[in-house]
């Protein structure tokens, strides 16, 4: 049953606030509950999007990623505690000896941009760059968003533990296809036309808005985080074959919001979906345990994160400050620039995923999609799902 508040306000994203094509996807207790989908692939509006239209969701990747390196961490009896440098022993270079693998998963390893430029089509010189960049603050005091590189760092520390296996492969092999997900870390070159093309916003951020403010400041971190490694740093040039196909850990995912939401579906069911078992209860105790809380060097402004996924900070009363996950302390997710988002909610077993076309300004999640959060959970407090 869909509640009837969720189909008048997803029509509103389209009438209100400018959405040209998307899509959005609950699962509840393993099954899915909701399934929206409207607009247009295209501006031209030849195009219809379907429950099955893939498209770009950009950071939400992030969280496939992590749960993949944590996946095989656990697999190969990998503990977080091991520093990087004992699996990837490159990395140990310019004073990184002691980073951890939760560090490096909560944003805490300093790499946010590279000291030396490397191709983002090219991931040996971007790794090596990486191995031998030095951290732009020092261990143990903060963290900071690593749009870009992250993927790169999950990527190669996911190798060096597996022996070789990219994060393209074990994504395919351990999660999408044993679930039947149509969501890609990497498209097959068959399937590169398929997906909607993602466009940049319409509208400009707040005037005097500090994190856009730092973007556009070339020397500042922000910048440098969000153009390295070097190229795809238009939203158009992500539309491209050879971007499509590339496999980039922290910010090409590209698939359906269903296939999204069944994703965070088998997080909320407790690491099993299936009749089949992915994540032991301590792995997923890392997903949803805050590492790091505080002013984020990169974004500017408060973030949180556990073991690879954004979490909503707490004030000292351990309220939540923003619910851009619902309401529960143990919800965790990982949100896309322009509007994708995604979470799992294990103490509710919710899921949720929302993708879209038209980017709209900001990296955190906007109002399309958070209000349908609230009425979400509103209509679960109700009774009413």
């Amino acid at each position: 049953m869909v509640q009837p508040r969720l189909p008048e306000l997803f029509a509103e994203n389209f009438s209100r606030f400018g959405e040209l094509g998307a899509s959005v996807s609950v699962w509840r207790e393993g099954r899915e509950i909701v399934s929206l989908a409207g607009g247009f692939k295209d501006r031209q509006h030849e195009r219809p999007w379907t429950p099955e239209t893939m498209v770009l969701f950009w950071s939400a990747t992030k969280g496939l990623s992590s749960a993949c390196l944590l996946h095989a961490c656990q697999e190969h009896h990998v503990e977080l505690t091991t520093p990087v440098a004992a699996v990837w022993p490159e990395f140990a270079q310019a004073g990184k000896d002691r980073v951890t693998i939760a560090e490096l998963l909560s944003h805490q390893a300093g790499l946010a941009a590279l000291t030396a430029p490397a191709p983002v089509m090219d991931h040996e010189a971007v790794a090596a760059a990486l191995a031998a960049s030095a951290p732009a603050w020092p261990l143990g005091q903060g963290h900071g968003y690593h749009p870009r590189t992250f993927g790169f760092l999950v990527d190669e520390t996911l190798r060096r533990i597996t022996g070789g296996r990219t994060l393209r492969t074990y994504w395919c092999e351990e999660f999408a296809e044993p679930l039947r997900l149509d969501v890609w870390i990497g498209l097959p070159p068959e399937r590169v036309l398929e997906p909607a093309s993602i466009f940049p916003a319409k509208t400009s951020p707040p005037k005097g808005d500090t994190f856009y403010t730092a973007f556009l400041t070339p020397s500042s971190l922000t910048s440098r985080a969000f153009a390295s490694p070097r190229g795809l740093t238009s939203v158009a040039s992500m539309n491209a074959p050879e971007a499509r196909t590339a496999s980039f850990g922290a910010f090409g995912g590209v698939g359906t919001a269903r296939g999204l939401a069944k994703f965070y579906a088998l997080l909320a069911e407790g690491g099993a979906l299936e009749n089949r078992r992915w994540f032991e209860p301590s792995t997923l105790d890392s997903m949803t345990t805050t590492l790091t809380q505080g002013p984020d060097r990169v974004l500017l402004l408060e973030t949180a994160f556990s073991a690879g996924f954004m979490r909503d900070p707490v004030d000292a009363a351990g309220r939540k400050v923003r619910t851009n996950f619902g309401p529960s302390l143990k919800a965790f997710g990982h949100p896309g620039a322009g509007g994708s988002h995604a979470f799992a909610d294990p103490e509710n077993r919710i899921s949720f995923a929302y993708v879209m076309n038209q980017m709209e300004p900001g990296v955190l999640p906007g109002p399309k999609s958070l209000r349908l959060i609230d009425a979400l959970y509103a209509a679960i407090t109700g009774g009413e799902l």
